[in-house]
């Protein structure tokens, strides 16, 4: 303790006599310090000019660590926080054979539409990717039309979303506009009847093909349920439920628009491990041939069946006294029907009697349920 007092004397006594504006004339001082000063400058400046030197990010490195993406350009790759908490989303590369249908559905489109419009129609898929519910209600483009439709078998919904553009095509091709010229577009108003009667012809035109794309792997009837143009009237599911989005484009010529398909993962799970599959008609591993093979066997096994005459309860003493030579009396008579049993399922009843050297036992009546019922499970 006298060691640190004396310690703590002998500096103050040194600050005294050299004050900081005399420091810079005393060479030792100099020589001692400021190479230490300078060492320590690169990871500690001290006081308080050492807040200045902090890196402030500008605005695109925090769009980067949040994640998102403000150029527009519809790139689904996301990164930093928000793909931390977009990671429970499936991505759509786990369902190979969606890419098929809707490829499928592409085909059938440019085909059907054509024929509904009389014009060239070009229809191309621009991408298929994942989206919770909510986000994809957000950014919808208004003024657009919603198309609610019902997955019959799968019991569920889907959404169709027809932007501005091609309902405005669609309208003015149907109506006999010239080629050559811009569909008009007159911004805020609502559609009128006859735009909404088009495009809910058109948008049948679309369940229809969608039905025949989905027919090779599962029969699908969609029909189309109501037509809405606003996004909170069009709620098929919950905000943070995770969907499929599929981006259509259609042209003609110099007219066109978009079409976006939107089918939550809840419609498609009944049919999920057929989406699973890597080519059409996938048997995940089975094996016809074995198959086939361990049916014949199966039919073939050798079983126990057994015919009951009697059955009783004796008390556990009465049981344990049994000596050779006691007798039994059974509740049965000659003509007491018999129960067939193979294991402990009863198959039937007969009746026991003699062929040739043998008793035998004819069945009188047929299997029993619980007997279907196990064969049914072997099949």
């Amino acid at each position: 303790m006298a060691d640190e007092i004396d310690d703590q004397a002998a500096m103050a006594q040194w600050a005294s006599e050299n004050p900081p504006s005399e420091a810079g004339d005393a060479g030792v001082g100099d020589n001692q310090f400021g190479d230490f000063s300078g060492g320590m400058g690169g990871w500690d400046d001290g006081g308080g000019d050492g807040m200045g030197a902090e890196r402030i990010l500008n605005q695109d490195e925090i769009d980067s660590l949040l994640g998102f993406d403000m150029s527009g350009d519809g790139n689904d790759d996301r990164t930093g926080i928000r793909a931390i908490i977009n990671s429970a989303l499936v991505s759509y590369e786990r369902l190979p054979m969606l890419e098929i249908v809707f490829d499928r559905l592409v085909r059938l489109m440019t085909t059907s539409l054509r024929n509904f419009t009389s014009d060239n129609v070009e229809v191309s898929l621009d991408n298929i990717s994942s989206i919770r519910f909510g986000d994809y209600l957000n950014s919808i483009p208004l003024p657009a039309i919603l198309a609610v439709f019902r997955a019959e078998e799968l019991d569920n919904y889907g959404l169709l979303t027809v932007d501005s553009n091609l309902i405005y095509s669609i309208v003015d091709v149907l109506l006999g506009g010239r080629r050559g010229t811009a569909a008009m577009r007159i911004e805020g108003r609502p559609y009128t009847t006859i735009e909404r009667v088009l495009v809910q012809r058109m948008v049948e035109v679309v369940l229809h093909d969608a039905k025949a794309a989905f027919e090779p792997l599962h029969p699908v009837s969609f029909t189309l349920d109501r037509l809405e143009t606003n996004p909170r009237f069009a709620a098929i599911a919950r905000p943070a439920n995770a969907a499929i989005l599929v981006k259509l484009r259609i042209d003609m010529e110099d007219r066109g628009g978009r079409i976006e398909l939107l089918l939550p993962y809840a419609t498609l799970e009944p049919i999920r491990k057929m989406l699973l599959q890597q080519f059409m008609g996938e048997k995940f591993g089975r094996d016809n041939i074995w198959e086939g093979h361990l049916a014949t066997e199966l039919w073939t096994t050798q079983m126990e069946v057994r015919a009951v005459l009697d059955e009783q309860q004796l008390p556990l003493s009465r049981v344990l006294d049994l000596k050779v030579g006691d007798t039994l009396m059974l509740n049965a008579t000659p003509d007491s029907p018999v129960e067939l049993r193979a294991g402990s399922i009863p198959l039937t009843r007969g009746r026991m009697g003699r062929r040739n050297h043998s008793i035998a036992v004819r069945a009188d009546a047929p299997l029993t349920p619980a007997a279907k019922k196990a064969v049914q499970k072997l099949k």
